[in-house]
């Protein structure tokens, strides 16, 4: 029995390896991975006028397989490109692999290759010849070779920056402070500016270097739509003319030469200082303090601080030129309380607001830049409650002192309710017209100094509550620069 079983699994191993070298014969002699085709060449366009408007436009080239002379061996590919009768002495080699029978290069790229490479001048023709090598991975077969001829005609690529300068902007001819458009993330070619002009002209270089004989975008002699590439510098210098100061969007498109000019309804700046001796700024034109933008009338800007004995004006737009954009009174030294304003450029004229010795204080500035009106107004605080001096009276409240950038009351808290609370309001007349200093968190004690700024009614509407026991005499001292409160019994 044990015999038969050995001489049972003798004859089934036998035709197992019977099995086995027939299948690897098999694949070894497959027919399908036999390629006896003649290795041709084509290429998509024999004559190809690159355009940079047209950046999905490609050049392709395509091959066939080659033969492998029914060895089954693998076959590889290179592409080499050059320039036509080089020999391809100084040829690009594209290793393709195997299984790989095209390749394309995009028109911006080939138009890279052909002017960065090949040193094929901007706006020429060069004819060039490619050829693909077949190479089988069988040492009996030689290499086989395929060609094909084409021409490209390349284009020179529009700058990819874009900047304006001229007696309508705030930097004037100054070069080196060019203004810079912005790059369209999604068109190419396209730039786009936005900020306010004034009454004057402009052109458009394309860098901050300070020679004027760079390249310049001017307006076309025939069309003020259109745009004329003045290469360093040549050509007419014929330029845009604005007539009527305002916010403007420009929008400029290198690759079709075409340019719009609109006046658009926003705010012309979005950046706003202030700049003078009697703000905390000084005479610093670099990094003045600035004003902040309301996020529900952009036209509106505030700024806050305490003003010293001395003068001060409202700079627009870009920081570090005296010659730039300002809002200025309409006289020299007008009165705080005057509500008017306008908006110029350049040092011609020149006023400002004076701080007389006795108008030092606090002050709240809001210029509203699309009606030109200014509210220059002191800042006072009130304390508002039944925990206070004079109850729940927002008309005609007390004012706390203000000295040296410090808000004080000295006096009785609890005296008309023992554990009344309060809050404090930096306006008098009505619930909703102004900010208000609110508690942190609600029923604070009287003693914990820490508050949030809330506007009009929106509130939270958190108040410091005295406890029993609390009523008496304390001094409250607020700094609003420092975002201190503290309350001391007396």
């Amino acid at each position: 029995m044990k015999n038969i079983f050995i001489k049972t699994l003798s004859i089934l191993g036998t035709l197992f390896l019977v099995l086995m070298n027939a299948s690897c014969e098999d694949v070894l002699n497959d027919s399908s991975l036999n390629q006896n085709d003649e290795l041709t060449l084509t290429v998509s366009n024999s004559e190809m006028v690159l355009d940079e408007r047209q950046p999905n436009d490609k050049l392709t080239f395509i091959w066939t397989t080659g033969t492998n002379e029914g060895t089954s061996a693998s076959i590889s590919y290179v592409l080499q490109i050059d320039k036509e009768g080089n020999n391809y002495a100084s040829a690009i080699d594209y290793e393709m692999g195997a299984n790989s029978y095209s390749f394309s290069l995009s028109s911006a790229t080939l138009n890279t290759i052909l002017i960065n490479t090949f040193g094929v001048q901007p706006g020429a023709t060069q004819n060039f010849e490619a050829r693909v090598i077949a190479t089988v991975a069988n040492e009996n077969v030689d290499p086989q070779i395929a060609s094909a001829t084409f021409s490209v005609t390349t284009y020179l690529p529009v700058s990819k920056e874009l900047y304006i300068i001229g007696s309508a902007t705030s930097v004037g001819w100054d070069i080196a402070n060019a203004l810079p458009f912005t790059l369209s993330s999604s068109k190419p070619g396209i730039f786009i500016y936005q900020g306010v002009l004034s009454v004057g002209s402009f052109k458009l270089p394309v860098s901050k270097e300070g020679c004027f004989c760079q390249d310049f975008y001017t307006q076309n002699a025939t069309d003020i739509t259109k745009m004329v590439h003045n290469i360093e510098g040549s050509g007419d210098d014929l330029q845009w003319e604005i007539t009527q100061a305002g916010q403007y969007k420009i929008t400029a498109d290198l690759l079709n030469l075409t340019i719009t000019i609109e006046a658009v309804s926003g705010p012309a700046f979005s950046h706003i200082y202030i700049v003078g001796d009697a703000s905390p700024s000084g005479w610093d034109i670099n990094t003045p303090r600035e004003f902040t933008q309301s996020q529900d009338n952009p036209f509106i800007f505030t700024y806050e601080a305490h003003l010293t004995q001395g003068s001060f004006k409202i700079l627009a737009g870009a920081t570090g030129d005296w010659c730039g954009e300002w809002f200025r009174p309409l006289t020299d030294g007008q009165a705080l309380s005057s509500t008017a304003v306008e908006q110029n450029s350049g040092c011609t004229v020149d006023n400002k607001w004076n701080v007389g010795a006795g108008e030092v204080g606090r002050y709240k500035i809001t210029l509203d830049t699309q009606n030109n009106t200014i509210k220059i107004q002191k800042v006072n605080l009130y304390i508002i409650g039944d925990g206070g001096p004079n109850g729940w009276n927002i008309a005609t409240p007390t004012a706390m002192t203000y000295t040296n950038g410090n808000y004080i009351y000295t006096g009785p808290l609890g005296s008309d309710n023992a554990t009344g609370e309060f809050k404090i309001s930096k306006f008098k007349g009505d619930w909703c017209d102004g900010d208000w200093l609110n508690a942190a968190t609600a029923n604070q004690s009287i003693l914990n100094g820490n508050y949030i700024i809330t506007h009009a009614c929106d509130g939270p509407d958190n108040k410091w509550k005295l406890q029993t026991g609390n009523a008496g005499n304390y001094q409250i001292t607020i700094n609003l620069d420092n975002g201190t409160m503290t309350v001391v019994p007396q």
